[in-house]
Parts: C-alpha cells; structure tokens; sequence
C-alpha cells in the first residue's frame, strides 16, 4: 500500500506540473492556493543546456535574473506556462514556434535602443526579414556580437560576392583578422549606402586612410569624389585594390594630357606589336602622388 502511494504521488505531481500547478500555499481559510509554474520548473539545468547557457552572458541578470530574465524576452507567456506542450511563449526564437522578424527585434530593442541598434528600423537587414537573432544568440556566449563564431563569418554566410572578393590577391585584410566586416558597416542600418558607419564612402575609407584626406594644394578630383572610381573596397586583381590595372585605369579620363598618350590595348602584349609601357611601366612611375600633392611644383602631381 505505501508503494501504491508513491507511485501515485509522483504521477499526480507531474501532471500538476503540466497543467501549470507545481506548488501550493496555505491561505487564510486553509485552503490549497496553487501557483502558476515557473519557467526554470519545466526547463531545468540538466534537461535544458542551451537554455541555461544564458547564464553565462550578460543577459542572465535581467530584471534580477532566474524567471524574470525570461519573460523579459519573452514576455509573460501565460498560455505558454498553462500549456507549454501545445503552446508557444508570447516571443518565440526557437524553430518550434518563431515569432516574426519583427517581433523578435522589438523583444531586443526594448532594451538595446541606442547607439549603433537607433538605425535598425528601415535598414537593408531589416527590410531583408532579418531579425537581431538571425546573427546574434543570446543564450550561448559571452561576445553576443559574434555568436560564437567570427563576425565576418556571420556576414559572408549571406554575403558570398564579398566572400569571393576577400580571396583575391589585393584585399583588405579581414581574413587575416586585421580588420572586420564591422569596422566599415554597422549591421544594424546606416545613414548612407552599404550601411556604412560613415555617411560618405569616402568619410569612411578617410576613418583610416587619414593621410589621403587632404586638402591639398594639388588635388586629384576623382579622390575628393568617390574613392570607388578607383578602388574596390573590398578585393581586386589589380594592385591596391585598383579597379583596373595601369596605366589603363589612369586612361579612363586622361586620354590625352599634356603630353601624348597612347592608349595601351591588348595589341600592346607579346604577340602583338609590344609597347613597352605596359611590360612594368606606369603612369605612376612619374604621377607618383595621385591622392593630392602640397609640393609647390606638384601640379601634375608628381611629387
């Protein structure tokens, strides 16, 4: 009989608890008051890894951590606790009931509404369906920026020209880990093109490139322009980045300045009627400062 008891016992208190009654307590007219379970009741630490791996980031202490850091996110998700098998909470980010994009960003931004995050509504990533969590895991790590990976390895998941561009001989150096994606675009939306942080390109590549910036006496206009008529930014065949090689590139606007300029096309190479100049000569052999120049005699840029 007291083995019937026990097993009868302990089925009684798990269907307690999938009904959303885990406890009780004694009220003043010495009835049972039940109350509602808690979110850590169901998704204890030995059944539930991921989910308390939270506790080892910053968001474990929200609104005073345990059961309250949850439903910060989450909202209260009454339904949820009433029926967790059947139901999803009021916010979900898991693959069994996601939420929309946009309710799963406005879970985040009712805390992370500043700096960088203010332009997220109306970004490319945002109108793209994206939602924070779509690059970002709360639960799992300390740097939620970069979700246990590298953050260029989240950005070239989506972006794969980019990737293509970053293997190329003349490139910045983001696989290198000397720059990343983010010192040029802010992910969560920009005031100009590309999402950069900057609202000019050139105002971005200046942010490092200071000693191009000028003024100068002698300017080159294409560079107070757009940096892009001559670069690409993010890899090229061509050095420095260049968007072709020389002195073709330099031919593109000079077809005749001051002194005879011959274009240089493919019957220049061997085979054909060979021109020295495009055999490891250049414009820039002589046109050396081609971002601007303060020398007093460097009007055609040259020293």
């Amino acid at each position: 009989m007291a083995g019937f008891r026990l097993i009868f016992s302990a089925l009684l208190l798990g269907t307690l608890c999938v009904a959303g009654v885990v406890g009780g307590a004694v009220a003043e007219n010495g009835l049972t008051e039940t109350r509602q379970a808690q979110c850590m009741d169901c998704h204890a630490a030995s059944s539930n890894v991921a989910v308390h791996a939270i506790n080892n980031t910053v968001h474990r202490d929200l609104a005073g951590g345990g059961n309250a850091s949850c439903t910060t996110c989450h909202g209260t998700s009454e339904e949820h606790l009433r029926a967790p098998t059947n139901t999803a909470p009021d916010v979900s980010f898991g693959p069994r009931w996601p939420s929309g994009a946009d309710a799963r960003s406005a879970s985040c931004q009712s805390c992370h509404e500043k700096s960088d995050q203010i332009l997220w509504t109306g970004s490319e990533h945002q109108q793209e369906n994206l939602s924070c969590d779509s690059c970002h895991d709360l639960h799992r790590q300390q740097d939620l920026a970069t979700a246990g990976k590298a953050s260029e390895q989240i950005c070239l998941n989506c972006h794969q020209q980019v990737r293509a561009e970053l293997r190329l001989p003349s490139r910045h150096p983001i696989a290198e880990g000397k720059t990343a994606c983010t010192d040029c675009h802010n992910p969560h939306g920009g005031l100009g093109d590309a999402d950069l942080h900057q609202v000019s390109l050139n105002d971005n590549c200046f942010s490092c490139h200071q000693e191009k910036r000028g003024p100068f006496l002698w300017e080159h206009p294409p560079v107070a322009e757009d940096c892009s008529l001559c670069h690409r930014p993010h890899g090229s065949v061509n050095d420095r980045l260049l968007t072709a090689r020389g002195p073709a590139l330099c031919q593109q606007c000079h077809a005749a300045a001051f002194h005879p300029s011959v274009p240089y096309g493919s019957e220049g190479l061997p085979g054909g009627t060979s021109n020295q100049n495009l055999l490891g000569k250049n414009c820039l052999n002589c046109h050396s400062q081609t971002h601007g120049s303060n020398h007093p005699s460097g009007a055609r840029l040259t020293r």
